[in-house]
């Protein structure tokens, strides 16, 4: 997967939007104003960080070489997926959709209301 795609891909979920909130070389998305998804412009292999349970990061971190904790990123909570280490995008967009549900699920009754409301 490239990064249009991802980027596309998480455009298209309700309530998105994209922000550089971290300077112009951090592109995140978020859910009614909630990060659930960052990658790096500026590197030559994508890279994106996506949160997770602390479970299911120990997991993926046991399964896959190319998942590790996200870098300045609380890692108990957050992975980095290194796409040019093999990891396929099908876990990829399953990974996204996790970290975007969870980020959904801890959003205060209003925004959740505000958000079916789109």
């Amino acid at each position: 997967m490239d990064l249009e795609s991802f980027r596309t891909y998480c455009l298209a979920k309700k309530g998105v939007t994209e922000e550089l909130p971290f300077g112009p070389d951090a592109l995140v998305f978020k859910v009614m104003g909630k990060m659930f998804a960052l990658t790096p412009l500026d590197e030559a292999d994508m890279r994106v960080s996506l949160k997770n349970t602390p479970e299911k990061n120990q997991e993926l971190r046991a399964d896959h070489s190319g998942i590790q904790g996200a870098f300045h990123m609380n890692k108990k909570h957050w992975s980095m997926f290194l796409m040019n280490e093999g990891i396929p995008s099908k876990l990829l967009i399953e990974c996204t959709d996790d970290s975007y549900n969870l980020v959904v699920a801890g959003l205060t009754k209003k925004l959740k209301a505000e958000l079916e409301g789109l």
